[in-house]
């Protein structure tokens, strides 16, 4: 027997796949994204819209609503205002609720659109894009920026590149103090913050809000999409081959490759791709959609529009690569209506009606019973047995109004010691301490039941009552 093993020496060469050419035209050696601007319906329509909803975020703070900031959610004093209604910590369920139908409602988006939230809404996106466009107007086109960072730091490279930063720092600062103006007066916010009169921790959320959002837009963009965003990670959970996202029709695109408007590309066994790669370099994660549906595709479009460019150019027709489902490619018919939608439709609407008759059944006042832990009852020199209680009246209107207090359900007589009118300011909590005195011999149990009764009053409007069950003990 021999310790020797044979060896078999296998010279098969080993074929090594190149990096797709798509990618690397996507990025540059540092492995950054140049985005590359594209004209189109469905980039339109993403402006517009990054347009409104980013006028609402900044317009917001500062509406006026009877003399006070009409949203301010106060967290110091636990008091959202929104317009003429005051939400209290009692009244946090609304707003659990508001994030569960929030969550329903982009489930059912992404069920039957894909990730439009992503592409046309999300903060992110719009910031990023918001970002993108002080880099085209400060440093140029995309082969512009791509030379400009190529070349050694020059006069015109600094200048460039210290208007750029200056410019979104200055977004984000203004981004940020918007932002913190929902949680204070925004008005005395920009005042004592750039005569550096903010207190500490206004000052510090300032900063990092600032700096936050400097970093997501400015440095992190598709990273934050890609690694760091769950959203595209169990998004495919919701996903089936009636869902409409950005696909590349492959069966009309392929064979792709470059060819001139004049030549029939059947001729040369050639599909309507033209290999391009346009629209890789206006997609702001910098993927190839014609490698098949990818978790980093945000729905954006951009890619559709650059490729309905090329089209129009060609002579051929539009949407190589479009929305549409997997069904559809495969040759199929869409099914709009299927058991997911259903589902998901019917769960939002029947939390939508729970939700709206919830607001519409909202109290403009509320009231909390306190009563003495130190001593239940107390027997007075004259007999009377005397409980004492303090009464949280909560005034949740813009306006002040008036309590009127009394008990029902007690006894037959009672003594009431303390106010039975009380004025409240608007948004403001008053403490009505009182006590009551009831003879034994009208007490029919050791712990008996009843009520409080709170009628609220504001001018010109008809009250509105209030019944809070308590005890009033007598004996043990």
């Amino acid at each position: 027997m021999t310790d020797n093993i044979k060896v078999k020496s296998d010279t098969t060469p080993v074929k090594i796949q190149p990096a797709k050419s798509s990618k690397d035209k996507a990025r540059s050696g540092s492995n950054q994204i140049y985005v590359r601007a594209v004209q189109g319906i469905y980039q339109t329509v993403r402006r517009r819209m990054g347009f409104v909803f980013m006028g609402l975020f900044m317009l917001l703070p500062w509406l006026r609503y009877e003399g006070h900031q009409a949203i301010l959610l106060d967290l110091a004093e636990q008091q959202f205002t929104i317009f003429s209604v005051t939400l209290w910590p009692q009244d946090l369920m609304l707003l659990a609720w508001l994030f569960i139908i929030s969550a329903f409602a982009l489930f059912f988006v992404t069920t039957f659109l894909g990730r439009v939230w992503c592409g046309y809404m999300c903060p992110q996106t719009v910031w990023t894009f918001i970002f993108i466009w002080f880099e085209e107007k400060i440093e140029g086109s995309r082969h512009q920026r791509m030379k400009l960072d190529q070349q050694p730091m020059s006069v015109t490279k600094f200048r460039k590149k210290f208007l750029k930063h200056f410019f979104w720092i200055a977004f984000s600062l203004h981004t940020s103090l918007t932002f913190i103006g929902y949680f204070t007066p925004i008005g005395d916010l920009y005042l004592d913050f750039f005569t550096f009169s903010a207190g500490f921790w206004v000052s510090f959320w300032v900063i990092f809000f600032t700096f936050c959002t400097y970093g997501n837009a400015g440095y992190m963009r598709e990273i934050m999409c890609t690694h760091i965003c769950p959203y595209a990670r169990f998004q495919s959970a919701m996903f089936d081959k009636d869902t409409f996202t950005v696909s590349y029709d492959a069966a009309r695109g392929e064979k792709r490759g470059p060819r001139s408007r004049k030549v029939d590309p059947k001729e040369k066994g050639l599909g309507d791709c033209i290999d391009c790669n346009l629209c890789v370099q206006v997609c702001p994660t910098g993927i190839d959609i014609r490698n098949g549906l990818q978790y980093e595709c945000i729905n954006c479009g951009a890619c559709i529009d650059a490729c309905n460019g090329v089209m129009d150019k060609m002579g051929y027709q539009p949407d190589l690569i479009s929305y549409t489902t997997e069904r559809k490619l495969e040759g199929g018919k869409t099914k709009l209506l299927r058991p997911k939608i259903i589902g998901y439709g019917i769960v939002l609407l029947v939390m939508l009606t729970l939700f709206a008759n919830a607001m519409l059944h909202l109290q403009s006042f509320d009231v909390d019973i306190i009563r003495d832990r130190n001593q239940l009852f107390r027997e007075n020199f004259d007999g009377r047995i005397e409980n004492t209680f303090t009464l949280k009246l909560m005034n949740k209107s813009q306006h002040e109004s008036t309590y009127l207090l009394t008990a029902t359900e007690l006894a037959d007589e009672f003594e009431w010691v303390g106010p039975q009118q009380v004025k409240v300011k608007a948004g403001d909590v008053a403490s009505v301490p009182i006590s009551i005195r009831v003879a034994p011999e009208y007490l029919a149990e050791d712990i008996n039941d009843f009520y409080f009764e709170v009628k609220f009053k504001q001018p010109g409007q008809k009250p509105e009552t209030l019944y809070e069950e308590s005890r009033f003990f007598n004996r043990f």
